[in-house]
C-alpha cells in the first residue's frame, strides 16, 4: 500500500496547478488569465511569488516538516493578499480549499488510510491559523501607516497654515 504522502507527491505538480488556479479565483477574470500566462519572474512577479512559494509549502506539507518553517512562504503570499484588498475569507480560502483538492485527487483510492487524511486535514487547518495570524497582522501594519500618515499630513498641513506653534525645550 502506498502512503498518502507517496501519492500525493507523485502527483504534485498536478496538485499545485489546481491549488494555484483556487487562488486565483479571487481576483477579476483578465487579472487571473495573466497571472496564470505570465509565468516570468519580472514580468509577473506576484503571481510568480504566489506560485513559487505554494510550491514550498505543499513540499514542507508532505515532507511532514513543522508547520511554523512554513511562515516565511505563507507570509510572502499573506503580505500580497493582505495589501490587495480582499476581503479576510477571499484572501486565505486558498489554503481551506487545499483539502477539497486532496481528497479530490484520492477520490476512490482504497488505499488512502483515513487517519493519513486526518493528519493532512489537520496540518492544513493548523496552516490555516497560521495564515490568519499573518493576515491580521499584515492588515493591523497597513492601518498604522495610514493612521501614521495621516497623522503626518495633518501636521504638515496646520503648519502650513501656522495654526502650530513650535516649543522651545
Amino acid at each position: 500500500d502506498m502512503r498518502l504522502s507517496d501519492i500525493l507527491s507523485k502527483n504534485k505538480s498536478a496538485l499545485l496547478d489546481m491549488w494555484f488556479e483556487v487562488m486565483l479565483k479571487a481576483y477579476p477574470a483578465d487579472t487571473a488569465v495573466f497571472m496564470r500566462d505570465q509565468k516570468k519572474q519580472f514580468a509577473n512577479p506576484v503571481g510568480y511569488t504566489m506560485s513559487h512559494e505554494l510550491e514550498k509549502i505543499l513540499s514542507g506539507l508532505l515532507s511532514n516538516a513543522e508547520i511554523k518553517s512554513l511562515t516565511p512562504h505563507l507570509e510572502n503570499i499573506i503580505k500580497i493578499r493582505a495589501v490587495q484588498g480582499l476581503m479576510p475569507s477571499q484572501a486565505l480560502s486558498f489554503v481551506f480549499l487545499l483539502k477539497d483538492i486532496i481528497r479530490g485527487q484520492i477520490r476512490g483510492d482504497m488505499s488512502v488510510k483515513e487517519h493519513e487524511l486526518k493528519e493532512i486535514e489537520l496540518r492544513i487547518d493548523s496552516l490555516a491559523l497560521l495564515a490568519f495570524d499573518l493576515f491580521m497582522a499584515c492588515r493591523e501594519k497597513i492601518y498604522e501607516l495610514k493612521a501614521s500618515e495621516a497623522r503626518n499630513m495633518t501636521y504638515r498641513l496646520l503648519q502650513k497654515a501656522k495654526l502650530v506653534c513650535e516649543v522651545e525645550g
